[in-house]
């Protein structure tokens, strides 16, 4: 296995570790980002989510994805309290672009009333027959890896929270830094990608991450609100940050949790 495998393959590690999962409809190019102010004033037109019913804690536990609810890869089940990152432990350089690093950093925007957090694994790429020992280490990393934060807000807060990271999105394109517990990620462009349907409003973005000698590696994202409730899903595939090449996110877990929001009313 090559050196420079090797070392982005650290540097991706740690680089997930602080940029995105301190824990445990998919992404378009960027000519696609063009579209942006047409998707936010469509987004603007939906329903307001003030008189939608706030869900409890208990009942975001119940509605949160679980093994049954997806048919490849593991939900891992809840995030361990000592993973949960604090909003006060992440800092960004830029105030316009802290909902931006509280997503990096598998948090929420805002004061929700209630959350409830899972995480998930999808399954390792299989290498092809006669593959190098290289390019089956790097079939191995081919897993998609994604913590969700599922948010319920009163009075409004669930549209707020995506106006916040919509405008974030936009003022912090060309990049901004931010630390968690104390650990600096700098972040070189945002860039808007093709969001899925079946929810209230819907943001998706690419991330991309700086590394160390000139590594870039990409961070994807997904955030969808239903109703008075917002679902996060900052997701990273260590293959694809040893190799800075793109990556599929996995659209499953959020149409799965999407549905379960649904048959809420």
């Amino acid at each position: 296995m090559s050196s420079i495998v090797v070392r982005r393959t650290a540097l991706a590690a740690s680089a997930a570790a602080l940029a995105l999962l301190a824990t445990a409809c998919g992404g378009s190019s960027d000519g696609d980002s063009k579209g942006g102010d047409k998707k936010t004033s469509q987004a603007d037109k939906t329903a307001p989510a003030a008189s939608a019913k706030v869900l409890s804690a208990a009942e975001l536990e119940k509605v949160a994805l679980t093994q049954a609810d997806v048919k490849s890869g593991k939900v891992l089940g809840k995030v361990p309290p000592q993973d949960d990152i604090a909003q006060d432990k992440v800092k960004s350089g830029d105030p316009a672009c802290t909902p931006l690093a509280y997503l990096g950093a598998a948090s929420f925007v805002g004061k929700p009333a209630a959350k409830a957090k899972r995480s998930y694994l999808g399954e390792a790429e299989k290498p092809a027959a006669g593959a190098t020992d290289e390019e089956k280490f790097l079939a191995g990393l081919n897993a998609s890896k994604a913590v969700e934060t599922l948010a319920s807000y009163e009075n409004g807060g669930a549209e707020q929270a995506m106006k916040d990271l919509k405008a974030a999105a936009k003022n912090c394109a060309g990049g901004y830094t931010y630390t968690v517990t104390g650990a600096k990620t700098k972040i070189l462009k945002v860039v808007t990608t093709q969001e899925p349907g079946g929810a209230d409003e819907a943001l998706a973005l690419t991330l991309t991450v700086a590394g160390d000698g000139g590594d870039k590696m990409p961070v994807k994202a997904v955030v969808v609100r239903k109703g008075a409730t917002v679902a996060y899903f900052p997701v990273i595939n260590l293959a694809s940050a040893a190799s800075g090449k793109d990556f599929a996110f996995p659209t499953e877990i959020v149409d799965a949790q999407l549905a379960k929001l649904a048959k809420l009313g």
